[in-house]
């Protein structure tokens, strides 16, 4: 050490014990050298040696991707495969310096410098000198000892090399030949951390639901003569057990143990926390101290049965999960941790599969605090890395991630990308020895008990529960697009729920992987159909399968369709959760009027409500809610029924309708009106004129040809009604007055039997009609077209908000909604949700706003569809599913969509029951009324809705 140096230090030494400080800081202290997250960060110089910006050096912001900051290329790891092979890629190299002082008082500390992760090779100087071996694997804390060339009191100079791509070919095809984003750059904190010479290097804890707590306390050296003193705490700061050890100058590994009488048990339902204070003393004095969190909690893997924790079986309803944010890439922050694990609970899930690398530390923490099962994965994506590569990563991994309670397993990589010499290796870290999985998608592959072969249908899936193996698929549902993820879910929920040897499993995945491209404008990128899995957009937008999965989730399980006769307010339910009783719920019911066809007016009218808590139902017991309403409540349009958890975060809230559709139509299909009905027939054409309103009909067709709404205009509603599935043939028409109605019939061969129109004076058009089908099909109607660019908005009565498919009919609740005309496809820009256009279920009015004007369509029947325009769910090799013919129809039957696994009829009918396609086998027969224009209220106080 240089002379200034040695006099700087022993003049701050005389200082210290000049003012009675003669101890130094026995916890770690930090000196952060980036910004703690990507939203804090710090300038730093830079050079990139290729793409945008490059062969200069200029400055960046770290912790941040250098693609998200205009330097090199955007690279998606698909886009490196050639042939199925050879890979091809532009090895960006990445430049950084930073100057940083350390304190004087750091004299004699074990000083480290600590990368939480850098994407690929990183290679690190201190002041020209290399600190060690270049560090390979992209998303795991590493650190190098530098003590030895710092230079205190004075400026030093920290160099980073980070190459894009990796040296070693291993550690590319785990992580970099994927299918995701690619990045480059430091995108996480880097830190210095000081310590004193003798330390607490790393603990690991297995804290079980008996109160057992056994933990081993790693030394970063072999010490004689210490004193180890673990105090447990609860979340109050109240101590509750303590338990000490003294060191031996042959073992740097301590092993504590003690027991906790009846301690708060950690569960995804009930996530208690308890922390420990690890010291390290010598004497009476402290040397080092440090703390960590946990959760008392047993996991068990019972081979050929289930996976239990805390001695009840589970079931796992769980979401894959990239780290990623458009704006940064894989870079992140508190805020959009919190946000995820929010919402992922708020689809009623308690497990999230952290795919396909481990997550931000932070995540895991929000995780144990909120309540959330983990499956934490080493990276490997249908390629394994090298032993010698490989395993100090699983080593870096567990080592930081051992402590936190809601990592229930292990996974070693993902679809093959599987070495097998690290499947021992996970237990040589974690003393609690959680089990190991390979996440895998070819069958044959279980390990240790647990089969989680990716993406087999409802049929395969019944073979395997019915298997020797635990299943818990740790993909399906592929939610590509608009497919997959609530599609198909009931069924395949119900199997696993009601089997023995069925897990649940990880639907593919929680969020479009949507990248801000700051080389195209900002435009956000989901790499065509590779990266738009997500349940959610890019941004979070909640997408039609969100409410899905929170209704078939919903740990207060309602199957009620709709009131019976005789109703008094008695819900069977069935209690889903696997810990918690209902008598910890609350729940609100409402009568409510839907607010009447207005200008302006959607939603509802709460007209009374009441609160109850819960009764008293065990957990996966069933039982009943006793609703107390009121005498009068049959006066009300419909009861909804809200239920909130022991967090008072809504569960879930569903409608039924007390009224029916004809009841809940009298106020605008009974409008004052003149009494006359004009009819006029010329060229083939007839035509019927009420209140204004002119329809006519094609005499050669019997087809709806032209309308003139009540202000004269023209309306180009038509063409119709022609059947969406099975054939007719027309064969004539008759027309005649009936009263003050007045009728045309036509009829018809084939599977259309007959549509009888009926022009009310009121300027109501009604139209009966029925076929007759024999077999299945993907969708039964009658069709109309319309021009798809003369549609400003929707506004209906009916379940809503987001569209549906036939099987994915949950997720949606009567009421009065509107929505402005959109082009959205799901999964792609401007993810703008719910999509306008669809199948929507059970309508009991829409009016269409339109540049024409407005018209609507109501029915009196119930378990009405209403088609509007074109749109596809998935858009493979073609669009999927098929649509039917016309623009806007009027359905008895929709069809059901697949995944990414099943663009076909055939392979969407694997799905399970729901997604069979439609079988009938008799008459259908229905009425629909339109009013071509905006239908006034009946003046009526008994009949007209209230605002």
């Amino acid at each position: 050490m240089k002379l200034k140096n040695i006099l700087y230090a022993l003049s701050l030494c005389f200082f210290l014990v000049m003012n009675g400080q003669t101890q130094s800081p026995v916890k770690k202290e930090i000196q952060y050298l980036s910004g703690t997250d990507v939203k804090h960060t710090k300038t730093w110089d830079f050079w990139v040696t290729a793409g945008c910006n490059s062969g200069k050096w200029t400055t960046i912001q770290v912790p941040g991707h250098w693609e998200q900051q205009g330097f090199g290329g955007y690279n998606y790891g698909r886009d490196n495969v050639t042939n199925g092979k050879n890979f091809h890629y532009h090895d960006e190299k990445g430049f950084y310096k930073y100057e940083f002082e350390v304190p004087a008082s750091w004299i004699n500390k074990e000083v480290n410098v600590v990368f939480e992760g850098s994407m690929t090779d990183t290679e690190v100087k201190i002041n020209g000198k290399l600190v060690g071996a270049v560090h390979q694997g992209s998303f795991y804390r590493f650190k190098y000892n530098i003590e030895d060339k710092l230079k205190l009191g004075q400026k030093n100079l920290l160099e980073v090399l980070v190459s894009k791509m990796s040296a070693d070919k291993s550690v590319n095809g785990a992580e970099r030949l994927a299918d995701f984003w690619i990045f480059g750059g430091i995108f996480r904190p880097v830190y210095l951390e000081a310590l004193p010479k003798e330390n607490i290097a790393w603990t690991s804890i297995d804290a079980k639901a008996t109160g057992s707590f056994n933990m081993n306390v790693h030394l970063n050296n072999k010490l004689d003569g210490y004193d180890v003193l673990a105090e447990i705490m609860d979340a109050k700061g109240s101590v509750v057990g303590t338990t000490t050890a003294k060191t031996t100058a042959t073992d740097s590994v301590i092993n504590l143990k003690t027991t906790v009488k009846k301690p708060k048990l950690w569960s995804a339902e009930s996530p208690n926390l308890y922390s420990v204070k690890v010291s390290l003393k010598k004497g009476t004095d402290k040397i080092y101290e440090t703390s960590d969190k946990f959760g008392f909690r047993t996991i068990e893997v019972r081979k050929e049965d289930g996976i239990y924790l805390n001695g009840t079986k589970i079931k796992i309803k769980g979401v894959n999960r990239h780290v990623f944010w458009p704006e940064y890439g894989r870079a992140t922050y508190p805020e959009a941790d919190l946000i995820d694990v929010k919402l992922i609970k708020e689809m009623n899930m308690n497990a999230v599969r952290c795919s396909h690398y481990p997550p931000d530390k932070n995540f895991l923490r929000v995780c144990d605090s909120l309540g959330l099962y983990v499956i934490d994965e080493l990276a490997g994506w249908q390629k394994a890395y090298s032993t010698k590569v490989g395993e100090p990563l699983v080593k870096e991994m567990v080592v930081r991630d051992a402590n936190h309670p809601s990592i229930i397993f292990w996974s070693n990589g993902n679809e093959g990308g599987h070495n097998f010499d690290f499947d021992d290796d996970f237990g040589k870290y974690d003393l609690s020895n959680r089990t190991v999985i390979h996440a895998h998608h070819k069958p044959g592959n279980a390990i240790n008990g647990i089969d989680c072969n990716h993406y087999e249908d409802y049929y395969s899936t019944q073979k395997l529960v019915a298997d020797a193996n635990i299943y818990m698929p740790t993909e399906f549902l592929h939610a590509m697009q608009d497919g997959g993820a609530g599609a198909g879910l009931a069924d395949m929920w119900e199997l696993h729920w009601n089997s023995k040897k069925g897990a649940g499993g990880f639907i593919w995945d929680f969020a479009d992987e949507g990248i801000m491209r700051t080389d195209l404008n900002n435009m956000i990128d989901v790499n065509g159909n590779n990266a738009a899995d997500g349940i959610v957009g890019p941004h979070r937008e909640k997408e039609g399968s969100f409410n899905v999965i929170k209704e078939i989730y919903s740990p207060v399980h309602i199957t009620l369709k709709e009131l019976p006769e005789g109703f008094k307010g008695e819900i069977p339910v069935e209690n889903c959760y696997h810990f918690t009783n209902l008598n910890e719920c609350n729940f609100q019911w409402e009568l409510i009027n839907f607010n009447g066809k207005q200008e302006d007016e959607t939603g509802h009218t709460i007209v009374k409500k009441g609160n109850f808590v819960g009764p008293n139902i065990a957990a996966v017991a069933k039982g009943v809610l006793k609703l107390e309403l009121p005498a009068d409540w049959k006066n009300s349009d419909a009861l909804a029924l809200s239920a909130y958890g022991p967090d008072k975060e809504e569960i879930y809230r569903w409608v039924w309708k007390i009224k029916s559709n004809a009841d809940l139509l009298k106020p605008i299909l009974t409008a004052e009106a003149p009494k006359t009905v004009a009819v006029k027939e010329e060229r083939n054409i007839l035509t019927l004129t009420a209140n204004a309103i002119s329809v006519s009909f094609d005499e050669k067709t019997g087809e709806l040809s032209g309308v003139k709404n009540d202000n004269g205009s023209a309306i180009s509603f038509k063409d119709g009604p022609v059947l969406v599935s099975g054939t007719s043939s027309f064969t004539g028409l008759k027309h005649f007055k009936e009263g003050e109605a007045y009728v045309i019939e036509a009829s018809y061969t084939g599977n259309l039997n007959y549509v009888r129109w009926k022009m009310q004076p009121t300027g109501w058009l009604e139209m009966d009609y029925q076929y007759t089908l024999d077999g299945e099909f993907p969708f039964a109607g009658i069709t109309f077209s319309y021009p798809e660019g003369l549609v400003m908005g929707a506004k209906w009565l009916g379940k809503g908000p987001s569209r549906v498919w036939k099987n994915r009919l949950e997720g949606v609740t009567f009421d009065v909604y509107e929505n402005r005309y959109n082009n959205t496809q799901t999964g792609t820009a401007p993810w703008i949700y719910p999509e306008f256009k669809g199948y929507f279920s059970e309508i009991v009015w829409m009016e269409l706003s339109t540049l024409e004007g407005k018209f609507t369509v109501a029915s009196s029947d119930e378990d009405m569809f209403v088609r509007l325009f074109d749109f596809y769910g998935i858009n493979a090799n073609k669009p999927h599913p098929k649509l039917p013919v016309g623009d806007i129809s009027f359905l008895d039957g929709i069809p059901p969509i697949g995944s990414k696994m099943g663009v076909n009829d055939s392979n969407v009918r694997g799905f399970g029951p729901n997604s069979e396609l439609n079988s009938i086998h008799k008459p259908i027969k229905r009425s629909l009324y339109f009013y071509f224009g905006s239908p006034k209220l009946k003046e009526n106080k008994e009949e007209k809705l209230p605002k």
